[in-house]
């Protein structure tokens, strides 16, 4: 088989928890650590695991009614790193940057909002920032990195998981990405025809 990575920290900030409890179960089995933002890290610690706080790693805490959270050099920087990369490397010791392999994440539920007959303001709430921004960052950087862009991927890992570990290899890691630009896409496809209207 291919060079497999191990996957041994996993950013979870999901808008929608009904399904996860399995993929998180297996994923503490594996000895995968957590961290995680708000209502997510709540859930994650009530299912008995252990759970960083994103504001722990960063030092900040949500800004702006939850606007901010997870955009932070410290998080981005973990997930963007190249691992292979000596400068890179360099920089992450630098500047006290540790590493992110799994980052498991979901958008805020942005049609169905707009087909609720919601208000304008509460259409622009629902336009995810850092949930895209994490996607983008998390594919781009497949070489190092596993995307979980919705819970329709939470079965696929969970299958690798339990056929292989805590770990991927490069094809699969660039299937979830493949995976992760076509829901990121989808998704601004549907704000752009919300504005055009």
């Amino acid at each position: 088989m291919a060079e497999l990575k191990k996957m041994r920290t996993a950013l979870v900030s999901v808008y929608h928890k009904d399904g996860l409890e399995e993929l998180l179960k297996k994923l503490n089995a594996e000895g995968v650590e957590f961290l995680s933002t708000g209502g997510t890290q709540k859930f994650i610690e009530s299912l008995g695991y252990p759970c960083r706080k994103v504001e722990d790693v960063t030092t900040y805490p949500s800004i702006l009614g939850g606007r901010v959270k997870t955009l932070h050099p410290k998080v981005f920087g973990g997930i963007l790193g190249r691992r292979s990369l000596e400068e890179d490397q360099k920089e992450m010791s630098q500047y006290g940057i540790e590493p992110i392999d799994l980052v498991i994440v979901d958008l805020y539920p942005f049609e169905d909002t707009v087909k609720s007959g919601a208000s304008e303001a509460d259409i622009i709430e629902k336009i995810d920032i850092g949930g895209f921004s994490l996607i983008r960052a998390a594919a781009k950087n497949f070489e190092d990195v596993v995307i979980i862009p919705s819970k329709a991927e939470y079965r696929p890992l969970l299958d690798l998981l339990n056929a292989q570990g805590a770990q991927t290899t490069r094809q699969q890691r660039k299937a979830f990405a493949e995976r992760a630009f076509a829901v990121s896409s989808h998704y601004d496809t549907a704000i752009h025809g919300y504005f055009a209207q």
